[in-house]
């Protein structure tokens, strides 16, 4: 049987506080840019940004230097170039986010394998540790909560608009690229912290299913951008706690919370629409 009172008791370690503080934050952090990322149909991009961020850990690896300093600066680039990418070619964003990071993923475990080191380091970024965030971590996630928080805002009407209506936005002389551009490149650096509790497999989720399940339960686009905030937050303290009731993997207890919110909404939504039928 489950015992309830040692994994409570887990959670007077330092580690496990900071994991559970490390999950809230990046929880919040991801569904609030989901919330805009699911409904502009970018999904794949937190996916492909996983993946492609082993190509920034194994030029790192190779250069000397620590894959916790590579991987943002490589995240931004990340970022602005696909953007442009985007803008400059005639190919479907799904498409081309494919293209990139199968590349970057076939070279950096070409990388990876002829540095012929590093196995344990990308262990950890393909499933995540959540358990080993450090202090500077949860500084960084605050950081990146904040500024989010402040871009979004700030800028919540036009965040909306490109949203929802980019004809109209660009008709009223919104710069559009200048926004997707910022808004790309934070959410690529949400996504690259989360690599570390999440891992590249996995650290798509954050972003992308505590959203889709806030969509079923949201009434207006405010209501939908604070309940996957909630949601994202709420799965992680759930999966954080579940796993050290079972002793599972962080990473994906978490991702199970997220899913089984996501059951639970589309289960009442559809239990809406039926009975309105």
């Amino acid at each position: 049987m489950p015992d309830f009172a040692a994994a409570a008791h887990l959670f007077a370690y330092p580690f496990m506080q900071r994991a559970l503080i490390g999950g809230i934050l990046t929880g919040l952090t991801g569904g609030i840019l989901g919330s805009f990322t699911v409904v502009r149909q970018l999904s794949f991009f937190s996916d492909a940004l996983g993946h492609s961020a082993l190509l920034g850990v194994s030029i790192g690896v190779l250069c000397g230097l620590s894959p916790s300093v590579v991987v943002l600066p490589f995240a931004m680039l990340f970022a602005v170039g696909v953007t442009y990418l985007i803008e400059k070619t005639d190919l479907w964003t799904d498409a081309l986010l494919n293209i990139v990071y199968s590349a970057s993923l076939a070279i950096s475990i070409i990388l990876l394998s002829l540095s012929g080191t590093y196995q344990t380091g990308v262990n950890n970024l393909l499933f995540g540790d959540i358990l080993a965030i450090q202090n500077s971590d949860l500084v960084v996630s605050a950081v990146l909560l904040l500024i989010s928080c402040l871009f979004i805002g700030l800028t919540l009407q036009t965040q909306v608009l490109l949203t929802l209506n980019e004809s109209l936005a660009i008709a009223r002389g919104i710069n559009v690229f200048a926004h997707r551009v910022a808004f790309m490149v934070l959410l690529s650096l949400v996504v690259a912290t989360a690599i570390k509790a999440l891992g590249v497999l996995l650290v798509g989720a954050f972003v992308v299913i505590p959203a889709c399940a806030a969509r079923f339960l949201s009434r207006n686009f405010n209501s939908y951008l604070i309940l996957s905030a909630t949601l994202g937050a709420l799965s992680a303290t759930a999966g954080i706690f579940f796993s050290a009731l079972l002793n599972w993997p962080t990473g994906p207890s978490i991702v199970l919370a997220q899913l089984s919110l996501f059951v639970a909404a589309s289960t009442r939504r559809w239990r809406l629409v039926s009975s309105n039928d």
